[in-house]
């Protein structure tokens, strides 16, 4: 267990963090980190928020957001790997596998909304989900074998936007139809693909530059990131930020 002070949480990040009026539950949120290898580099893809948003504007993320429980009934080509399911379900009254599979779906489908990727195999699928019609109209089933979780981070207690947020990664061969006119949404920008060295220079989120730094880390030891890997777990407990493996 590795404890931060306050004072390493990023400046820059204060109005997005900033304390609210009264306890607030975190919300489920899921991010899809998508590498590629080219060359001697792993690179993962980032886009920059719209100015516009009211959270972190301007800053370079991966795909992602909030989990939609309902998301947890989308029909999937392939399951999770047990040992990531495992993982993902974690421990307390909370923890079911309907839950894990809508964090993981939720990733899948904040890539396409965000970023125009569609991450599954081809074949017919159909659904009544407006959220998820562009799969159904492209004939792409989501697939969940790929996904690997590899953080999660929860923001501090008493900040006005609260997250509890499983960081799940891919390779980008999982990738079934990339859109040439990007996600539906719009809410990315300037999508890139960046050397994981280069993007933990770019103007990002601390945690982001953290759990960079992790998956770096991983990679180097597993480079294929076999399931069941070991999850770093960020949060604040006692006025300090611990960092615990799952």
């Amino acid at each position: 267990m590795e404890g931060f002070t306050r004072a390493q949480i990023d400046k820059a990040e204060s109005k997005d963090f900033a304390l609210g009026a009264g306890p607030k539950r975190p919300r489920d949120a899921a991010t899809l980190i998508l590498l590629d290898r080219r060359g001697s580099d792993i690179c993962v893809l980032m886009g920059r928020r719209h100015m516009k948003h009211a959270f972190m504007p301007g800053k370079f993320v991966f795909p992602g957001g909030r989990t939609d429980p309902n998301d947890s009934r989308i029909d999937v080509a392939t399951p999770l790997e047990p040992a990531e399911e495992t993982k993902l379900i974690g421990t307390g009254s909370r923890a079911t596998a309907a839950r894990a599979r809508a964090i993981a779906l939720s990733a899948i489908r904040e890539t396409y909304e965000e970023a125009g990727l569609l991450i599954g195999r081809r074949g017919p699928f159909t659904t009544n989900k407006a959220d998820w019609q562009g799969f159904a109209e492209h004939g792409i089933q989501p697939s969940l074998a790929g996904l690997r979780f590899v953080a999660r981070a929860i923001t501090p207690p008493g900040r006005v936007r609260r997250f509890d947020t499983r960081f799940l990664s891919v390779w980008k061969n999982e990738v079934a139809l990339e859109l040439e006119d990007g996600g539906p949404t719009h809410e990315l920008e300037e999508l890139v693909w960046l050397p994981i060295a280069d993007a933990k220079q770019a103007d990002i989120p601390t945690i982001t530059r953290t759990v960079l730094g992790d998956l770096e880390a991983r990679l180097k030891a597993d480079p294929d990131l076999k399931p069941g890997g070991e999850v770093p777990f960020y949060r604040l407990r006692n006025n300090r930020f611990e960092r615990n493996i799952i």
